[in-house]
């Protein structure tokens, strides 16, 4: 598998995934390149959207596709904004855009007077070697932190100027990009990923 497609159009994401995936000597098309456009993601699981997306751009494409469904997870709102976070300012049916600082606005807000701040971010990451896989791979990370009371730094995307992780004393935002590497979400789905992969290709 040395070409692949990242189906998704979320450019933190693209710019994370690339890194990763680039020094092992993976070839890697973001589905824009291609002239793909973005699946829909009617389902209220991250693993459902993740797998909707990753075979949409493998059937557009014709090559191997990996899709990201992730969000932030809080526990004193039962989990929301969950499969929502990337439009939790705007609505279900708004149109998709950089809704960054709203969103973080708004979570804010549903946060005033909680005391309970546990949060945590989560991934899915799926596999389809073709539109049709009937074994996709699949493999999730969670990061585990707070809901801070305000925004600090303007790095990172997303809820990162806004998740506090009490064990490093600093926002998500304040990570360099090899640090967030190493400890997020998205970073321990993958190491998960690859594992699983290199697994079945050495038993094929």
């Amino acid at each position: 598998m040395n070409k692949l497609v990242i189906a998704s159009n979320n450019q933190g994401k693209l710019r994370e995934l690339q890194a990763m995936l680039t020094p092992l000597g993976i070839e890697v098309f973001t589905q824009a390149q291609l002239g793909i456009g973005e699946a829909e993601e009617p389902h209220p699981t991250f693993v459902e959207n993740a797998l909707a997306k990753a075979r949409h751009a493998s059937a557009a494409s014709g090559l191997p596709a990996l899709a990201d469904d992730s969000g932030i997870c809080v526990a004193a709102l039962n989990g929301a904004p969950g499969v929502l976070s990337a439009r939790y300012a705007s609505g279900l049916h708004a149109e998709q855009k950089n809704n960054d600082l709203f969103n973080n606005e708004k979570l804010l807000r549903d946060m005033l007077g909680v005391t309970d701040r546990r949060a945590h971010y989560y991934c899915v990451l799926a596999l389809v070697r073709s539109a049709n896989d009937p074994q996709p791979i699949i493999a999730e990370g969670e990061w585990h932190g707070e809901i801070a009371m305000q925004a600090r730094d303007e790095g990172g995307f997303g809820y990162d100027p806004i998740f506090w992780l009490p064990k490093l004393g600093k926002m998500s935002a304040e990570l360099n990009r090899d640090e967030k590497a190493q400890i997020s979400h998205r970073a321990l789905a993958l190491k998960i990923l690859l594992g699983r992969l290199n697994s079945r290709l050495k038993n094929c």
